[in-house]
């Protein structure tokens, strides 16, 4: 019996020499390995990082307190805004600027400002010869003299006008109005004497009982939505001869 005949086909390949093979291992890194190099490097960049943040800073003052005790801690005074001089030169005192909510009148002594929006009322910072008097009694005058009506609800502590401590009050008024019925107004008032030279800021407007809800801004203490304002610009005050803020 005849054995079939068996057809192989071919395929492609590639011939090597006989002999034994070594494959080489990946590169491996260990996860410890790995940290270490992280915190390696983590430690270089924070330790560059100080150091020049050290070689760089401005050392911090010291004061001799006193007579040098350094910026008084009671707030900034206004920068941005406009400035309004007196003629002689006497004092200076910023006022807000044009787009705010005021109308604006310069005079010889200071600076009136209606103030247009929210509750409406106006602002004052002027100056006027103090003659040998002390704030409180140079207040007392105004009082006296533009709203003698008013009574005081209560004596505000510690009350600095540019940085100079002074007096201030809180007063009530009730103007009858053409309906007849009387509404109260708070009137807000503070004074410092220098140099024989009183400054004053004082504001007046309807009182106003602030409650959770009523605007985004902090609520007057003072019951009166301009005395928001007024605080702004208080301590803006400066003496002739005052250092620069």
């Amino acid at each position: 019996m005849s054995t079939p005949s068996v057809t192989r086909e071919l395929a492609p390949g590639y011939s090597v020499l006989s002999g034994s093979y070594t494959a080489l291992p990946l590169p491996y890194t260990s996860l410890r390995r790995l940290l270490l190099l992280l915190a390696a490097g983590l430690s270089a960049v924070v330790g560059a990082m100080t150091a020049a943040s050290v070689l760089t800073a401005t050392p911090a003052v010291r004061f001799t307190c006193p007579p040098d005790c350094g910026r008084p801690p009671t707030g900034v005074p206004v920068q941005a805004n406009p400035r309004f001089t007196a003629a002689d030169g006497s004092f200076s005192v910023a006022y807000p600027g044009p787009g705010s909510a005021y109308a604006i009148t310069t005079e010889d002594t200071g600076v009136d400002a209606n103030f247009t929006g929210g509750d409406g009322g106006a602002m004052e910072l002027f100056a006027v010869p103090a003659n040998g008097r002390t704030a409180e009694q140079v207040v007392d005058d105004l009082v006296r003299e533009n709203s003698p009506d008013a009574t005081v609800a209560y004596v505000l502590p510690n009350a600095t006008v540019g940085y100079q401590l002074g007096y201030g009050a809180v007063l009530d008024v009730y103007p009858q109005g053409s309906t007849g019925l009387a509404r109260r107004n708070r009137i807000v008032v503070m004074a410092a004497v220098k140099n024989d030279l009183a400054l004053i800021g004082a504001a007046i407007g309807p009182y106003h009982p602030f409650r959770p809800g009523d605007g985004p801004s902090l609520p007057s203490g003072a019951n009166l939505q301009l005395a928001e304002d007024l605080g702004k610009y208080i301590n803006s005050f400066q003496w002739k001869g005052d250092p620069p803020r």
